[in-house]
């Protein structure tokens, strides 16, 4: 079996004219996860790279195009070169954001200047001459327009109320000399706010109303002319910006792990885990880098002292390929293996892929899947782009699931589409049937039923034997061999749980009845697990051997050997469902199949509205629940037979453009 990398614990010497290239190198080629980093409090202020990515952020919000997500493979520390480009784009952004500020405030300017003007365009008799009126008391005003219909009938007769200008905003309003108290009065409730209107005031003169007219026109011209200026030097720097984005947003943080690392005037000092493998390639890199100015030494984990004396783990890391690779979140997600014990990700793989077919088996369906695993494995769904890593698995289930489909028939929940497969591959070994393999409850299927159901049984059987096998691997790795032994995940539990299968078998498939190997090999068994905890202190030397006196270690061992009958009981019954889902699969799809021929038959309007609406239930909310039942089997009944103990996930030192 294949076990955890082999890692090792690494001491680079830097010089400061180095430091900033051997973080960039470390950062993306991302196997080394550094041990040494200290806290840093360092702001923004600290880091002139940080101050230029937001100010290059900022151009880049006010020119309006899309981020970058991570960075490119040419990405670099800034140079100089850098500083000076993004400097003159930073300039000539300014410069357009001040021009179009300017333009817009212009276009503001000249547009109130028309509407005032607009609001006393038909004013052509002088204001001064009202006032000799001495029946008529007038104001000229602001109010909001909205409280304008509302005035006009308050006033009533007693007042007359003329808008001035289209949008109501300026008013005109005469009542008598005995009302102009009333008339103030309303005008104070609505908001009014008077004017102050020149005595020998006779309103706009058309030329000048035109010259206004032709000054807004101008002005909303210039502000388009600004607005497209600006899109145009989007398009032409857009790539450009986003470059320097990148590439200060690299140096920032350069910057922010350099200050975190211990170091003197001169040198600095990285410590961190590499696995074995990548180390030759890493000192000769660095080593070519620097030109030689650089001190590395590696330690094996068992030359640490901190590991040596239990506070450290060392992390644990897969050497995977893409397909297996894919489930190593599923792995983590529930503990990360101790370091140097056996790799569980490709059995995870291999079992995860089969019971997620065994249950949910349809050709159509299955194709869906493969099609989502292309789309993200190729990258060509940009809002999926966080989930691209599990590209893989949605190959691997869709292609499980077809070949499932393939034996019971079943295509898009439709049952008729593959029966000229199913005769001619029965045909080829008797009688021709329409599936190979039937799922779904008749008078003559059901004794093929059972055995599915005993398949499923079988496989629970090998998933628990290979964690079992797997515990007693780790252990003797470990250099537990008592735990390897005397419990109930290790030989005598795993003797006890293959002899008990092949008694039952045994009995089940023969005449031939109890003999006394059979009690030799059961009680030895089960002595070994009722005095597990003696016999382990006896083998680790511990004293003494009954700590806690003889009636409590026959307590304990009363209770370990119902807890193992118990636990080897429901790890085995549990995989009976997934023949239970793998049936409710083929009834749901019979029955979405049995609606479609109410309505017209699969060909029809109504069944294909059915077959489709069926269908998506299926794929996304069984699909849903059988994944989490595959899920629960490998972590309840295969991950528990050895994950006793979790280690420390290998999480090695890489440079995002955004965390994720």
């Amino acid at each position: 079996m294949r076990k955890t990398s082999q890692m090792k614990l690494a001491e680079l010497m830097v010089l400061k004219q180095d430091i900033d290239q051997v973080l960039e190198y470390l950062g993306k080629t991302a196997n080394f996860q550094i041990q040494n980093e200290t806290d840093y409090s360092g702001g923004q202020e600290d880091n002139p790279h940080s101050e230029m990515l937001a100010s290059l952020q900022g151009a880049r919000g006010y020119l309006s195009f899309s981020d970058a997500h991570e960075y490119a493979e040419d990405t670099t520390l800034p140079t100089e070169k850098d500083i000076d480009s993004a400097s003159v784009i930073l300039d000539d952004v300014e410069n357009l954001r001040q021009q179009e500020q300017d333009a817009a405030e212009q276009k503001k300017r000249v547009v109130n200047a028309y509407e005032e003007a607009l609001s006393f365009a038909n004013l052509k008799v002088a204001y001064s001459e009202f006032e000799h009126l001495t029946f008529l008391t007038m104001r000229i005003g602001k109010i909001d327009p909205q409280y304008f219909e509302e005035l006009k009938f308050s006033v009533g007769d007693r007042a007359v109320i003329v808008p001035l200008g289209e949008d109501k905003t300026r008013i005109l309003a005469a009542t008598s000399k005995k009302g102009r108290f009333a008339l103030d009065t309303e005008l104070k409730r609505y908001g009014f706010a008077a004017l102050e209107i020149p005595k020998d005031f006779k309103g706009i003169p058309d030329d000048v109303l035109e010259s206004l007219k032709k000054q807004v026109e101008e002005s909303t011209a210039h502000v388009a002319s600004v607005s497209k200026e600006r899109a145009r030097f989007s398009s032409i720097h857009r790539e450009e910006i986003i470059r320097l984005m990148l590439t200060f947003s690299l140096g920032s943080k350069v910057q922010s792990v350099r200050e975190s690392l211990e170091s003197t005037q001169l040198v600095y000092r990285i410590m961190g885990w590499i696995s074995a493998d990548d180390s030759t390639i890493l000192m000769q890199d660095l080593d070519d880098r620097t030109e030689g100015r650089i001190a590395i030494r590696l330690y094996a984990p068992n030359e640490v002292p901190s590991v040596q004396n239990g506070r450290e783990k060392v992390p644990v890391r897969f050497q995977h390929g893409a397909l297996v690779k894919s489930f190593e979140r599923m792995i983590f997600s529930y503990g990360a293996p101790l370091y140097g014990t056996v790799d569980p990700t490709p059995i995870v793989a291999f079992f995860f892929t089969l019971l997620f077919g065994i249950m949910f088996g349809d050709v159509g369906q299955g194709l869906v899947f493969f099609l989502i695993g292309v789309l993200l494995t190729k990258k060509l769904v940009p809002i999926l782009r966080k989930s691209y890593q599990f590209g893989p698995i949605f190959l691997a289930i869709g292609t499980s699931s077809m070949i499932m489909g393939l034996l019971t028939g079943e295509f898009f929940a439709n049952s008729n589409v593959l029966q000229p497969f199913g005769y001619w591959v029965t045909g080829l070994f008797g009688e021709p049937r329409d599936v190979i393999l039937e799922i779904m409850p008749s008078k003559g299927s059901l004794d093929k039923l059972m055995y599915f159901f005993a398949f499923t049984l079988v496989i629970g059987f090998i998933i628990n034997s290979v964690g079992l096998i797997i515990n007693i691997v780790n252990q003797f790795s470990l250099g537990r061999p008592s735990k390897a032994i005397f419990s109930k995940t290790g030989i005598c539990g795993a003797v006890f749980f293959w002899y008990v299968i092949f008694f039952a078998l045994r009995i089940g498939l023969t005449d031939f009845g109890f003999a006394w190997y059979d009690a030799a090999v059961l009680g030895t068994s089960l002595i070994g697990l009722f005095f597990g905890e003696p016999f382990s202190r006896i083998m680790d030397g511990h004293r003494p051997v009954l700590e806690n006196g003889l009636f409590s270690a026959l307590i304990e061992g009363v209770v370990e050997l119902l807890e193992v009958v118990s636990s080897y009981l429901s790890n085995s019954v549990s995989f009976l469902r997934v023949g239970a889902f793998a049936l409710a699969h083929a009834v749901l799809s019979f029955i979405i199949f049995t609606m479609t021929g109410f309505v017209g038959g699969s060909l029809s309007a109504g069944g294909i509205l059915i077959a489709v609406l069926g269908n998506l239930v299926i794929i996304v909310l069984e699909g849903l629940i059988v994944a989490i039942q595959v899920i629960r089997l490998q972590y309840y009944e295969f991950f528990s037979k050895f994950f006793t103990e979790t280690g420390r996930e290998f999480i090695p030192f890489r440079f995002t453009y955004k965390e994720k």
